[in-house]
């Protein structure tokens, strides 16, 4: 008898268990996210222009890139990138998969950061935690502007 599929979308993630968590996971996304959109229309509302979103030219495709400044913003969402400062636990179901998933992701980040600082660029990272309120996310535009010059 043949086993049943238990991974989806090139067998990278586990089927959900129910509906529900089928429906929440696909409205994921990867770019433009609510606070990617919201850093960069506060990054407007401030006067810094000319910048580049999601190139792929740059190690970890970075979210925002100033190329000519070489400085690389990552706005990393709390749950997927595990941030330090929430604190998220693991969900209760596929926890093998969850645990490798997220030890893959901050492997990752660390290692586009490494390489930008290789090529001679500065890495900022912006965790969606720090755009929630207004004075956190002018904190985040003004530790923007200070690596801007």
């Amino acid at each position: 008898m043949k086993q049943p599929e238990t991974y989806i979308r090139d067998k990278r993630s586990p089927i959900p268990k129910s509906e529900s968590v089928s429906r929440v996971m696909s409205k994921n996304k990867s770019k433009n996210t609510k606070p990617e959109l919201l850093l960069r229309k506060e990054l407007w509302k401030n006067g810094i222009r000319g910048y580049r979103l999601h190139s792929k030219k740059i190690p970890g495709k970075p979210d925002i890139a100033f190329i000519s400044k070489k400085i690389a913003i990552f706005v990393n969402g709390c749950f997927w990138h595990r941030c330090p400062y929430c604190q998220y636990k693991l969900p209760k179901t596929n926890r093998d998969f969850w645990k490798n998933k997220f030890e893959n992701n901050i492997a990752r980040d660390l290692k586009a950061i490494d390489q930008l600082k290789e090529m001679n660029w500065k890495s900022i990272t912006i965790w969606e935690c720090e755009l929630k309120d207004k004075e956190k996310l002018e904190q985040a535009v003004q530790k923007i502007k200070n690596k801007l010059g």
